[in-house]
C-alpha cells in the first residue's frame, strides 16, 4: 500500500483526499481487504453497510485478479459518500460490452456473479473498459461522521452523494 503519486490526479481532486491506495495481486487481496475495512470504519461506515461495501469491493478486486492481468489498484476517498475505485491492467471487455445483470445470474465454473453482486450491495457502480484495462467505481453513502480527527485526512469533503444507477461503458 502506498501514498505515492496517482496515475490519474483528476480523481483525487474530484473526490477529495485519499483514505487508501493499494496495489494488489491474489496474495494481497485479504490484507488489502482488512485495511480497507479499518479505513471504512474510521470514515463512518458501520454494520451491514460496511459489510456490504467491503464485499462489493472484494468482488471488484477478485475480478481484477482473475480477469484483468492478475493484479490491480484500489483507491478510496470520502465525501458525503465513500468512493472506491478498482483498476486492472488487462485487455478490458470484448465488444460488445456486457451489461451488468439486473437479476441474479446462474453460477458457472468461471464465475459471472461478481459485478451483479457488487451492484446489489453498493449504492452505485460504474464500469469503464478500455485498451488499458477496466475501472470499477463503487460508492456507498456514509451515515455516520468520520471518527478520526481532521488532521488524519479522513474528514469528508462536501459534494453530492447518494445512490445512482449502474453504468458500464467503453472508453473511446
Amino acid at each position: 500500500m502506498t501514498d505515492g503519486p496517482l496515475h490519474d490526479q483528476r480523481t483525487e481532486t474530484q473526490y477529495g483526499p485519499l483514505l487508501l491506495q493499494a496495489d494488489f495481486d491474489a496474495a494481497q487481496v485479504a490484507d488489502v481487504r482488512r485495511t480497507l475495512t479499518e479505513r471504512l470504519l474510521a470514515a463512518g461506515l458501520a454494520g451491514e453497510r460496511l459489510d456490504d461495501f467491503v464485499t462489493a469491493v472484494n468482488e471488484a478486486m477478485t475480478n481484477a485478479v482473475r480477469h484483468g492481468g492478475g493484479r490491480g489498484e484500489l483507491r478510496i476517498w470520502r465525501r458525503q459518500q465513500v468512493v472506491c475505485e478498482v483498476r486492472d491492467h488487462g485487455r478490458g471487455f470484448a465488444d460488445p460490452l456486457p451489461a451488468i445483470p439486473t437479476r441474479r445470474p446462474r453460477p458457472s465454473a468461471t464465475g459471472g456473479m461478481g459485478l451483479w453482486l457488487a451492484q446489489e450491495l453498493a449504492d452505485s457502480i460504474e464500469v469503464h473498459s478500455g485498451a488499458d484495462g477496466v475501472r470499477v467505481r463503487l460508492t456507498m453513502a456514509v451515515t455516520y461522521p468520520a471518527e478520526v480527527p481532521a488532521a488524519s485526512g479522513l474528514d469528508g469533503v462536501a459534494g453530492s452523494g447518494g445512490p445512482g444507477p449502474a453504468q458500464i461503458d467503453r472508453a473511446g
